[in-house]
């Protein structure tokens, strides 16, 4: 078996079985084969059954760069098995230590083909939403490089995604707010991502295009974290609002049970 193959069947059975894993050792493949890693681990759950639903970038945010010892953008891919229930219960047990992070989501109405200005990236969006994102590394202690975490889909587990609307508007330098029970927990503004949140549906395009990749209308688009993430235990309401009075975007909310393994 190649180290490809190795180690993306390695991460796709740490997800599956929600046991995490040791790091691979420095050097062990390049970000090169990272992307090839995260991509032969998600077609094996396509051929389980999941579904293509679009990608994420990740760390879009200085907060998110420093939180994870990383300096680069990066991005990975999203299946429907990911997508949790605005407003429903979100069971820990499916995860090894989970956090949350605020987010925008796009949806596509026109296939991505080929690198977009930011005149243009508007044109291709059908609508946008807040959502929070759930994150899991599969390796021990949340700890990893950064071809280790692009080969682990930079980190992505669940998505929660609130309200869609055509505000793209209320984008420029919004507040984000994550409360936990009311209390809050994570503030920023979506100025944190990229300068403005429209600006990785520019990345997300050329990222793409490197890759010789193409997104589907009604593809999502993770534009990335707002703020630096929160560890997520059973019992908590979590809420978050992006933006405020006229302004505002709309709130995406969860609550968590179970226990993380």
């Amino acid at each position: 078996m190649s180290v490809i193959q190795e180690a993306a069947a390695l991460l796709d059975g740490a997800a599956a079985e929600r046991q995490e894993v040791d790091q691979f050792p420095p050097g062990h493949f390049t970000l090169e084969q990272a992307y090839e890693i995260q991509r032969a681990s998600i077609q094996r759950r396509i051929e389980r059954g999941e579904r293509h639903k679009g990608i994420k970038l990740g760390f879009t945010s200085r907060a998110k760069m420093i939180q994870m010892g990383v300096d680069s953008l990066i991005w990975g891919l999203l299946t429907d098995s990911m997508i949790e229930e605005d407003g429903g219960i979100v069971s820990l047990s499916r995860y090894i230590h989970p956090r949350v992070e605020p987010e925008v989501c796009f949806v596509t109405r026109r296939v991505i083909d080929a690198p977009l200005t930011s005149l243009e990236a508007v044109d291709y969006l059908e609508a946008v939403a807040p959502a929070l994102e759930i994150i899991d590394s599969r390796y021990r202690n949340f700890k990893f490089s950064l071809e280790g975490v692009v080969a682990d889909n930079c980190s992505s587990a669940g998505v929660v995604i609130g309200p869609w609307s055509r505000r793209f508007d209320c984008l420029a330098n919004a507040g984000v707010r994550v409360q936990f029970d009311g209390r809050d927990v994570l503030v920023g503004s979506t100025a944190a991502i990229l300068g403005h949140p429209l600006r990785s549906v520019v990345q997300a395009s050329r990222l793409l295009h490197g890759a010789q990749m193409s997104l589907p209308a009604g593809s999502l688009i993770m534009a990335g974290g707002a703020t630096a993430a929160e560890a997520l235990r059973p019992g908590l309401h979590v809420q978050c609002r992006v933006g405020s009075g006229s302004g505002a975007l709309g709130q995406v909310t969860f609550t968590t049970t179970g226990a993380a393994r």
